[in-house]
C-alpha cells in the first residue's frame, strides 16, 4: 500500500524519493502514527514532502489513495481503536449534531454500532440502512442521508451532515497553478531576500578566527564580521484601474506580502503602461505625482524592479505618441519601458491574467518582447521563475 501511495505521489508531481519512503516505513514500524488517521497523515507528509508548494498535491493523492478510514488507520479487523472513534466524532460533529446524537442514543451507542459494523462487514456495500457504504440511510459511509453520520472516504455530498470529513486541503493556495494567498506570496518572496554583511564589525567569526590563529602559530587572532542586514531593495510598480479591477484581490495580497518581507520597498502606481509620471496615492493621482525621470535618478540600479499588471491595453499606448487613454503622452510607452529596463537590469513583470489568455492579447506579446520575455504569471511557479530572474 505504501509503495502504491509513493508511486501515486510521484505521478502527481510530488518529488518524493525512495529514502524518504523508507523513513516513513521505519516511523510506522516504531508506532509513531499511533493508529490514528490524523497522525499518519501528518507523519506521511513530514516524511515525503520537502516543499510546502506540494502540500495540495499531497492532500489530493492522500484523499484518493486512502479512501476509507479503516485503510488509513491500518488496523487489523476487530482492532478499531476506541479512542480514535471517540475523537473522530467529538472533533467533527457540530454542537447541534451532538445534541441530536444524544437524543438518538448518544455517542456511546453510535461508537459501539460503528465498531460492530467494522468487525462484521467484509466487503463494499451500497444503499441500505446498516452497513458502511455509499447511499442509503446508514449512519456510516458516504453520499447518504443520516443526521448523525460518520463519513468514510469520498468528498462531501448527500445531506452534508457527516461527522468525519478529513479531505480539507488546507494548503490549496500553495499549489503551483492557482491564485496565491498572502501566505503563499510570502513563502515565494522569502527566496528573494538576501542578507549581506555590512556595517560595523560586531560578530565573531569562529571559522576565520580558528584559521587565522592556526596560521599565526597558535597566537590568538580574533576575526570579526560586520552585522548581518537585509540589503534587498525592491521597486514595485503596480498597474491600477480598468481591466486590473478584476485582479485587485491578488495584487493586494502580493503588496501585503512584499511589505512584510522587505524593509527596503518603494511602490508606485501607473495605468496600463508607464509614461512620464507615477503616483503613490490613487486618490490624489491627479495632483501628487513623481516624474518617471526623477524616479530613475532617485533609485540606484541595485534595486530590483517588479512591475505588476495584466498588460491589456491598446497597442497604440505602447507604440504611439498620444496613445494613452488618460492623457496626451509626449513619448510612447515603449520608450519609457526601455528606460526602466536599462536603469534596472534586474527586473520582471508579473501578470495576474491567466497564462492561457496571453496569446489572445496583442499588447501582452509586445510588452513581453520589450522586457526580453521577462513576464511571468502570478502563480507560485511563475513567481519563482521571476525571482530567479531578479536574482
Amino acid at each position: 500500500m505504501l509503495v502504491r501511495f509513493f508511486l501515486a505521489l510521484r505521478a502527481a508531481g510530488v518529488p518524493a524519493s525512495p529514502p524518504e519512503l523508507l523513513t516513513l516505513h521505519q516511523a510506522l514500524t516504531r508506532g509513531l502514527a499511533e493508529r490514528r488517521a490524523d497522525r499518519f497523515y501528518a507523519l506521511a507528509r513530514a516524511c515525503l514532502v520537502k516543499d510546502e508548494r506540494h502540500y495540495d498535491r499531497f492532500d489530493r493523492v492522500f484523499a484518493a489513495h486512502f479512501a476509507g478510514a479503516e485503510a488509513a488507520l491500518g488496523a487489523p479487523a476487530g482492532e478499531v481503536p476506541g479512542d480514535w472513534l471517540e475523537r473522530l466524532v467529538e472533533r467533527h460533529l457540530s454542537p447541534a449534531e451532538r445534541a441530536r446524537a444524544r437524543a438518538l442514543g448518544g455517542f456511546e451507542e453510535l461508537l459501539r454500532t460503528l465498531e460492530e459494523r467494522l468487525r462484521e462487514q467484509s466487503g463494499r456495500h451500497a444503499g441500505g440502512s446498516k452497513w458502511i457504504g455509499t447511499g442509503g440511510t446508514s449512519p456510516f459511509g458516504a453520499h447518504g442521508a443520516h443526521p448523525q453520520g460518520v463519513r468514510f472516504g469520498a468528498s462531501s455530498a448527500g445531506e452534508r451532515s457527516a461527522a468525519k470529513v478529513w479531505e480539507r486541503r488546507e494548503f490549496r493556495d500553495l499549489a503551483d497553478d492557482v491564485d496565491l494567498g498572502t501566505r503563499g506570496f510570502k513563502l515565494a518572496l522569502r527566496r528573494l531576500r538576501r542578507f549581506a554583511r555590512e556595517g560595523a564589525a560586531v560578530e565573531l567569526s569562529v571559522e576565520e578566527t580558528v584559521s587565522a590563529t592556526a596560521s599565526s602559530g597558535g597566537l590568538l587572532d580574533l576575526r570579526m564580521l560586520p552585522e548581518r542586514r537585509n540589503a534587498m531593495k525592491v521597486l514595485l510598480l503596480l498597474d491600477v484601474g480598468g481591466s486590473m479591477d478584476d485582479h485587485v484581490g491578488a495584487c493586494e495580497r502580493l503588496f501585503s506580502a512584499a511589505r512584510s518581507e522587505f524593509k527596503h520597498l518603494e511602490h508606485y502606481y501607473f495605468h496600463n503602461c508607464v509614461y512620464e509620471g507615477l503616483w503613490r496615492n490613487n486618490r490624489r493621482r491627479r495632483g501628487e505625482r513623481i516624474g518617471t525621470m526623477e524616479l530613475l535618478r532617485t533609485y540606484a540600479s541595485d534595486y530590483r524592479l517588479i512591475l505588476v499588471g495584466d498588460a491589456a491595453m491598446s497597442p497604440y499606448e505602447i507604440t504611439e505618441i498620444g496613445g494613452s487613454v488618460e492623457h496626451w503622452n509626449e513619448e510612447p510607452g515603449r520608450v519609457w519601458l526601455a528606460r526602466l529596463v536599462r536603469a534596472f537590469p534586474r527586473h520582471a513583470w508579473l501578470n495576474p491574467a491567466p497564462l492561457r489568455h496571453w496569446q489572445h492579447t496583442r499588447s501582452i506579446g509586445m510588452v513581453r518582447e520589450l522586457l526580453a520575455e521577462r513576464m511571468y504569471p502570478l502563480t507560485l511557479e511563475g513567481l519563482e521563475r521571476a525571482i530567479d530572474a531578479l536574482r
